[in-house]
């Protein structure tokens, strides 16, 4: 059975930070191109960063150089290090695992706001 579970969401402060966590199991892991996405109330979900199995990255415009993707193949685990967070990131992040098929987890709540 496919989990893939997010956690480290919260509230923060603007600029202030956060790191997301994306444990998977049930799948080859180190395979996946792994994600991260997120979508704001009213608005279509949004690429954020991925990782590809080589580990190539790529972010968003909104985020780069303030947001960082990484991956540990040893823990099946893929991370979001979102620094200088800006009222305008909250958002549910999702997890998202893809090659033969499609894995998304269930989101995890991001409030930036004072």
């Amino acid at each position: 059975q496919v989990q893939i579970v997010e956690s480290g969401g919260g509230l923060v402060q603007p600029g202030g930070s956060l790191r997301l966590s994306c444990a998977a199991s049930g799948i080859g892991f180190s395979i996946y191109t792994m994600s991260w996405y997120r979508q704001c109330p009213g608005k279509q979900r949004e690429l954020v960063a991925v990782v590809t199995s080589s580990g190539n990255t790529n972010y968003a415009d909104s985020v780069k150089g303030r947001y960082t993707i990484s991956r540990d193949n040893a823990k099946n685990t893929v991370y979001l290090q979102m620094n200088s967070l800006k009222p305008e990131d909250t958002a549910v992040y999702y997890c998202r695992a893809a090659y033969d098929l499609i894995h998304w987890g269930q989101g995890t709540q991001v409030t930036v706001s004072s």
